[in-house]
């Protein structure tokens, strides 16, 4: 199931908007009600305490608990097999957990499951469309089942897909699938939308009209929980995040915050004629390559050069990186070296 469905929050008004934004399948953040009142910043939308679920003997969540603030974005991240997906189905209702509890917008998912369904946009991994119907018809048919729902064309819009709307489905790409997904996701101009790996297959500029979607409903109220595998996509729109490994939470807390608490580096290409202990601050060579980490890499950079300014020397290929995911991966992959082909499948197959 996908895009269930929310009562209308509001009437869409203007909102700015550069006026060189390009014409072609762009976000349109004029279709976008006014923040509802009662989704002030502070009011938790998503709460989750001490849950786990397990598979046979399977253990594919296991005692977790987080927090997400209403209108935020909240990015759930893990390898393949962490347990996301299987996250988010308890989250939404579609499965129960075996220990522990859930509130969306302070109701059970599995106890008010109608008044839960009726506030939320689901877009899961799976698309189950019917390959004959167009885009449009396939959005107008899930529409009558969405109460108070947004015209189809204005979904449609938001996903960037008006120029698809009489194109059936089994000729869409696999990312315009997605965007499809988005579409129906959003027709019931949900309060907390769960988005399952949303740009999957998409390309750079899909993706990042998606991102636009993702930012204006947030900026708007809209709780937002993601999960993704591209970690440039969570870092640039998530607030908090979660790393799920073998069904727990690794790392978790404020974006800004974890990843300054990672340090960053500074490589270069080790001078000729110059050995590692000549260099002002202690650094990693391997061959000529040579790497100093530090919590601040721009003072770094600043005292290398000024160094190799004194004795006229060049250092070729000085990169600067500060603290991001993909060097939090990194370090919890060196930490944990278990193939993932040793992991067992969950239950009817592999979950996310």
């Amino acid at each position: 199931m996908r895009g269930e469905s929310g009562r209308a929050q509001g009437h869409p008004r203007a909102c700015d908007r550069p006026p060189t934004q390009p014409a072609r399948e762009v976000v349109n953040c004029s279709l976008f009600p006014p923040p509802p009142l009662a989704k002030d910043q502070g009011v938790t939308a998503i709460q989750v305490h001490h849950i786990s679920k397990s598979y046979g003997r399977f253990q594919a969540v296991n005692d977790i608990s987080f927090e997400v603030e209403a209108g935020t974005v909240f990015a759930l991240l893990g390898r393949n097999g962490a347990g996301k997906t299987t996250t988010i189905e308890l989250l939404t209702g579609f499965q129960k957990p075996d220990t522990g509890s859930v509130s969306v917008l302070g109701l059970d998912p599995i106890r008010d499951r109608a008044q839960v369904r009726g506030n939320v946009g689901i877009m899961l991994q799976e698309a189950g469309f019917f390959p004959d119907l167009t885009a449009g018809q396939t959005v107008e048919i899930w529409r009558d089942f969405t109460p108070a729902a947004r015209p189809a064309s204005e979904a449609l819009e938001l996903a960037g897909l008006t120029a698809k709307t009489k194109t059936k489905v089994r000729q869409l790409s696999g990312g315009e699938k997605r965007r499809l997904d988005l579409a129906l996701a959003l027709l019931g101009r949900p309060d907390v939308l769960f988005l399952d790996e949303p740009t999957t297959g998409m390309d750079p500029e899909a993706r990042h009209n998606t991102w636009e979607v993702v930012r204006d409903l947030a900026a708007r109220g809209t709780t937002v929980l993601l999960t993704t595998h591209y970690l440039e996509e969570a870092q640039q729109l998530a607030t908090n995040l979660a790393i799920m490994d073998r069904g727990e939470i690794v790392v978790g807390g404020e974006m800004a915050e974890t990843l300054a608490a990672r340090v960053g580096r500074v490589s270069f290409e080790l001078p000729s004629m110059i050995y590692p202990g000549e260099l002002p601050l202690p650094a990693t060579v391997r061959g000529r390559l040579a790497m100093v980490q530090a919590a601040d890499p721009d003072l770094v950079a600043q005292t290398l050069l000024g160094w190799a300014s004194e004795r006229g020397l060049r250092l070729r290929g000085l990169e600067v990186r500060t603290a991001s995911l993909e060097d939090l991966f990194l370090e919890l992959a060196q930490n944990d070296k278990t193939p993932e082909s040793d992991r067992p499948a969950q239950g009817g197959g592999t979950r996310a």
